[in-house]
């Protein structure tokens, strides 16, 4: 097969993509447990795709479960350098309607107990992240949106634990706080694919407004899978086009993240991490 170089990521009611021609099913064990679902292999265009619904096939995964190492590692492992998550979020601002799209620039992380590293057991690194999410792949993802729906630029994406929503206190929290939109899934992730040296994006699908608006309908599940549904075919066209328009050489510090980060001495690595992230690590310990 050969190299795969955009890997997309499909959220609440995105498990597939049609668009894919040549598919194959590749199942990926991983030194973290095995991914959300196998994943499905294909092209658009001549452009080698690899996609991954993070909560399974018929949704099964809660956002608490998902096996975010399993799945970064595993799309790394198939030569993805560039990922495109697609998110279904709540919306915090008063102008970002449901069914508009927000590219974010900044996470704030209201997670807890989720793996947020591949690194310990004898490896420290320490990533910067003061840009979570690439800011080339940003702007080729918000060039295509633009196409297709209303897009707000930038603004933070806070990341509850759920699987529950918010309480009206804390929905009104978090708009004091300045941030944009709501959902469970772009952490770990971000952090994840940062250490992994893979550009990320999320495109967050707006559903809902949260429960902070008095004169809206509450969040509910229904409310969020029927705006996500209406959202699902502008978000195929987008990820298919950004495929066809992403030039192939990545021009951003995603590439090389862990270059000066790895702060344990050489020597006293253990063998056995050593290998365990070989596939991270080999190029600046070698």
């Amino acid at each position: 097969m050969s190299e795969t170089k955009i890997g997309f990521m499909g959220g609440s009611g995105l498990y597939d993509m049609d668009a894919l021609t040549d598919r194959a099913e590749i199942e990926v064990s991983t030194p973290f447990g095995s991914p959300s679902d196998a994943i499905i292999s294909g092209k658009i265009g001549d452009v080698p795709i690899a996609f991954l619904p993070r909560h399974g096939r018929g949704h099964r995964i809660s956002p608490s479960e998902i096996p975010v190492r399993a799945n970064i590692w595993a799309l790394k492992s198939l030569g993805v350098k560039r990922i495109v998550s697609v998110s279904a979020v709540g919306s915090l601002e008063e102008r970002v309607s449901p069914l508009d799209l927000v590219v974010p620039d900044q996470i704030i992380d209201r997670t807890s107990g989720r793996a947020a590293s591949f690194f310990g057991e004898g490896i420290v690194a320490h990533v910067g992240l003061a840009d979570p999410f690439c800011d080339e792949l940003r702007q080729a993802a918000i060039e295509q949106a633009r196409k297709e729906v209303t897009v707000h630029e930038g603004g933070a994406y806070l990341v509850i634990e759920g699987p529950q929503f918010s309480t009206r206190a804390e929905s009104e929290m978090y708009r004091r706080w300045g941030a944009r939109v709501i959902g469970m899934t772009a952490q770990p992730e971000a952090r994840l694919a940062r250490e992994a040296e893979i550009c990320y994006v999320t495109l967050a699908f707006v559903t809902d407004y949260d429960v902070w608006r008095p004169s809206e309908e509450d969040v509910s599940v229904d409310m969020v899978i029927q705006n996500l549904l209406r959202n699902i075919d502008a978000a195929r066209r987008i990820i298919a086009e950004m495929a066809r328009n992403i030039p192939p050489e990545r021009d951003c510090g995603c590439s090389n993240a862990l270059e000066n980060a790895i702060i344990t001495s050489r020597d006293d690595i253990p063998a056995q991490t050593r290998e365990k992230l070989s596939l991270m690590v080999n190029k600046y310990l070698d």
